[in-house]
């Protein structure tokens, strides 16, 4: 097969708490200094992407990454939050240019980076279709050839003639994905899509997305679903603080990034979280226990996850994933999906405490991880944390129950 995406010392530098990557004087020296055929003068200056510490004026999010895909690969891009995922995703969309380094392909690039990204929320979803077609590069004709297609698959036959101002959430990533599932470039980069959506619809995304995989097509995906990447990789990059750390296997790539996370989360059964500026934020997540350890026997487990509202929003909603020590995801589920009115009639701001409750008997022996996202209906998470609460279920003659590790 030949190589159809080469990316070659890709870097990407970012001016931190300036709303571009730097400033005139900045921009002018650049200038100068390209004119005279010398080095950027700031591209030595930075630190690599690590939150956890203060200081510095420039950050690398991406450095030196590079990597060739074949014809007809899926790829598996995964990492923590802030590893250089969804930059280098933008990168290789063109949403953004690189500080350093080229990208060279060979056919069509087409981006799926937030699903529902162009939807009018006056326009009635067959309406959505095209327009959002159009915005992925789709011809008017190709669109009505495959509109029954696109209808059938994202399961909302019922609503298509409704304004999508009155679709929930997964309605809308169903239409979304449903457009972009049947475009038909030589490469398709595809960015926590199944992040939202029901067990049954994800299936279907994942079948889909393997049959343009068979058809010969090129896939980029990110994820943090396990399960996913393993059953619709055929090789897995992982990213740590904006540098290359694995690109091979992808079972060996699953265990290396679990492994990475396992040493530097603190993760508790009860845990605070600062204010991110975002409208909305998680304040604490707690497993329903002083010592961390629950009964087997009781039917259910349940979490308190308190949430601080500063402005209230019409569309907002939380999202709960349960995965076993392998990534498997176990559950899936969203406000939106159990109870409509949880979040969205809220009128005043202030703390609120949302319960989630779980039968505790369908948890094998082993250790558990529960992420939490606060959303809106569109865009990127207010509030999104990875493996906030993790516990032990174990199981044994003498003593049967859930312990903090």
């Amino acid at each position: 097969m030949s190589v159809i995406l080469r990316v070659k010392n890709i870097s990407k530098q970012y001016r931190l708490g300036q709303v571009g990557t730097g400033t005139i004087s900045h921009d002018i020296n650049r200038y100068f200094a390209n004119l005279r055929g010398k080095e950027d003068p700031y591209i030595k200056i930075g630190e690599s992407n690590d939150r956890t510490f203060e200081g510095g004026q420039y950050v690398w999010a991406l450095k030196n990454i590079n990597f060739d895909v074949k014809e007809g690969e899926v790829i598996g891009i995964i990492g923590k939050n802030g590893a250089g995922k969804s930059t280098l995703l933008k990168l290789l969309s063109k949403v953004t240019g690189p500080t350093t380094g080229k990208i060279f392909h060979n056919g069509r690039i087409a981006s799926l980076l937030e699903v529902g990204t162009g939807f009018h929320p006056e326009l009635t979803g067959k309406e959505n279709i095209f327009l959002n077609g159009a915005i992925l590069g789709m011809k008017k004709h190709e669109i009505v050839s495959k509109l029954n297609d696109i209808i059938d698959f994202s399961g909302c036959a019922k609503y298509v003639d409704t304004p999508v101002k009155r679709y929930s959430s997964g309605m809308k990533v169903r239409l979304g994905f449903s457009v972009a599932a049947f475009l038909e470039p030589e490469i398709l980069i595809v960015d926590e899509v199944l992040a939202v959506g029901d067990a049954e619809f994800q299936k279907k995304c994942i079948e889909k997305m393997k049959d343009v995989s068979d058809s010969g097509r090129t896939i980029l995906f990110v994820s943090h679903n396990m399960t996913s990447i393993r059953n619709l990789c055929s090789r897995v990059i992982v990213l740590d603080q904006g540098i290359t750390v694995f690109n091979d296997e992808v079972e060996s790539g699953i265990n290396h990034y679990l492994e990475l996370n396992s040493h530097r989360e603190n993760i508790s059964f009860n845990s605070e979280f600062e204010d991110n500026g975002n409208f909305a934020y998680i304040k604490r997540v707690a497993l329903q226990s002083e010592t961390g350890i629950l009964e087997f026997e009781k039917n259910q487990y349940s979490i308190d996850i308190y949430i601080n509202i500063k402005e209230c929003i019409p569309d907002l909603f939380l999202g709960i994933i349960l995965e076993d020590q392998k990534g498997n995801m176990i559950f899936l589920s969203t406000t939106d999906e159990v109870n409509t009115d949880i979040l969205r009639n809220i009128k005043e701001s202030g703390n609120y405490r949302i319960k989630c409750s779980f039968p505790g008997r369908i948890l094998k022996p082993g250790s558990y991880f529960v992420t939490f996202s606060l959303r809106r209906s569109e865009g990127a998470p207010l509030h999104k944390i990875n493996r906030a609460i993790k516990f032990v279920v174990e199981d044994n003659i003498s003593f049967r129950g859930v312990r903090n590790r």
